[in-house]
Order: C-alpha cells, then sequence, then structure tokens
C-alpha cells in the first residue's frame, strides 16, 4: 500500500504542487492527517499558533497515473481512524453563534473510543468524517479553507467510511490531498468547528470516465446512512449554493432517467433533500441528496 505520512501537507490546492506520491488507478493509498490547527494544541487544550503553522492543512498531494483533464477521480473511503485528541473552540469572527462570542476557548475531548464524552450527562456516538478532500484546479491555487468546484472544505457528513468521493481531474494526475478529520459534527458545523482530529484515512483511487457525473459529489454506502447520492454546491451565498446543488442534481437526473425537467423537478420536490454542510467558510456549502434507488429505477 502506498502511504504518505503527515510531513506532506498543503495550505492550498493547487497545479504546480510536487506530488508527495504516485500511484496508479485502483491503487490503495494511506493518508496520515493532522487537525486543522496544524497539531498546535497545547497538552491542556490551550491554542498556540506558531509562525510557521498551516491552517486546515491536507496531507498530498497523491499523483495518480493516467488521469487526465476531463476524467473524473473516484476516492472510495475504505477506512478512517483517529489519533491523539479531539478539539473544539469557539471564535468571535464566524459561524452562527460569534456575536454572543467574547473570547477563544479550547477544549480538550478523548476520542479513542467509539463514544465521546460531552459532559457528565451526554455521551455521543463517534461518527468520523474528512472536511477537506479535493484535487487541484486548473488555474489558481485555491486555499483548504475554501471549498468549491475542486471539492476542499466541503465539510460533508455523507464523507465517513464506505462513502465514494467523486471529483473532477482539472490537470493531468489530479492532485488529490485530504485533511481535516471531525471525530463527529452536525450538519452546518453551526459554531465554527466539528470535533476535530488527527488520523489516517485509507482509500482506492481510480480513474473514471463519465460526463454526466456532476463532480464534486457523494455517493454513501448502504448502512448507518441511506444508500444516497449527493451533489455538493459552495457559493458566497446560501441561497445560490441551494439552488446550483439543487439544479445539479436535475441535471444528473434527466442525463440518467427518462424524466423531463418538470417530472424531475417535481420528484425532486418529493424526495430530494436540500441539506447545508457549513456555514463557517468564505464559500458556504450546500448539499442535495437523493436516494440511489430511484436512479437505479431507471
Amino acid at each position: 500500500m502506498i502511504r504518505i505520512p503527515r510531513d506532506f501537507v498543503i495550505g492550498a490546492h493547487s497545479p504546480d504542487d510536487a506530488p508527495a506520491a504516485y500511484c496508479r488507478s485502483g491503487d490503495t493509498v494511506w493518508f496520515e492527517t493532522r487537525n486543522c490547527y496544524d497539531d498546535r494544541m497545547a497538552a491542556d487544550g490551550s491554542e498556540f499558533e506558531p509562525e510557521n503553522a498551516i491552517e486546515n492543512p491536507a496531507t498530498g498531494p497523491l499523483f495518480i497515473q493516467g488521469a487526465a483533464k476531463g476524467d473524473v477521480l473516484k476516492v472510495e473511503i475504505l477506512d478512517i481512524r483517529l489519533k491523539g485528541k479531539g478539539y473544539m473552540r469557539q471564535s468571535t469572527e464566524g459561524g452562527a453563534f460569534y456575536q454572543r462570542i467574547t473570547e477563544r476557548v479550547v477544549r480538550e475531548f478523548d476520542v479513542s473510543g467509539d463514544t465521546v464524552r460531552f459532559n457528565h450527562k451526554l455521551t455521543f456516538p463517534i461518527n468520523t468524517m474528512i472536511g477537506v478532500i479535493g484535487v487541484a484546479p486548473e488555474g489558481e491555487a485555491i486555499s483548504t479553507v475554501i471549498p468549491g468546484d475542486h471539492g476542499g472544505n466541503m465539510d460533508c457528513t455523507r464523507i465517513i467510511k464506505g462513502s465514494t468521493v467523486y471529483l473532477p481531474v482539472n490537470v493531468d494526475g489530479a492532485l488529490l490531498s485530504m485533511g481535516d478529520l471531525h471525530a463527529l459534527m452536525g450538519d452546518g458545523e453551526s459554531m465554527i468547528c466539528g470535533l476535530e482530529s488527527a488520523g489516517e484515512v485509507t482509500v482506492r483511487v481510480s480513474v473514471v470516465r463519465d460526463d454526466t457525473l456532476p463532480t464534486p459529489c457523494v455517493v454513501t454506502a448502504p448502512g448507518p446512512c441511506p444508500h444516497r447520492i449527493c451533489t455538493i454546491q459552495s457559493e458566497i451565498d446560501l441561497m445560490d449554493a441551494a439552488k446550483k446543488a439543487a439544479n445539479r442534481m436535475l441535471d444528473y437526473l434527466i442525463a440518467n432517467t427518462d424524466l423531463g425537467e418538470y417530472d424531475g423537478g417535481k420528484l425532486l420536490s418529493l424526495k430530494g433533500d436540500l441539506i447545508i454542510n457549513q456555514i463557517v467558510n468564505p464559500l458556504k456549502t450546500v448539499r442535495m441528496e437523493l436516494d440511489k434507488s430511484i436512479l437505479d429505477a431507471y
């Protein structure tokens, strides 16, 4: 198995990045990730920020041989394991509650088991997800803080073990990177963060050629969550993101069924779910979900 340790990280998805590793289509690759604070938390949970810290680091990039512009990169999430502690903080600058916040306070959590203890009354199952997974854009570099058509910081709670992520190939090799693992996060990421942790991700990467796939998108595996396809859109305005996520699903539905725009739209109004991924990044992210069984019926 190809391995990319946490020493190889980027702070922006760029077509100019030197690859950290090379693989072929169908290979299994292991990524070791830092937490979104660049592993810069003190033992007592307080935050410190040395000058050389990388904001929201992503491990990579991985060059996939044979991947060319116009292809689609299929990334199957085989396993996600957390390492170290989990951290949360509040912010005076972003999220839904920032106007109530007067200081930044960090809390440390034990994420070594199957559950996380929030306080003496509340314990929750851990549901590990990948916050950042993306490829290089064709043009200028894009910070790993920012989501977009390249993927990036989408903060999608459906990107878990068993799910498959489809990303556009914009440059030769795709240059795949990932990081920003969460032990747990609610849709919307309301405060400013999830339960942030370092960890390890094992994936299988394949090059596919399907010009109907609405990249970036996620297909969940049957199991803890419904077997669904999710179209993802990020925009400055939340309503714009919602409309575009819905329209991309409609386009995909029309391309893969005998439904037209009118009936396709009606179907999505009945069975499609618009869900906010996050409201805390420079671009806000929304997804539309649709049961895969509906598409499989055609």
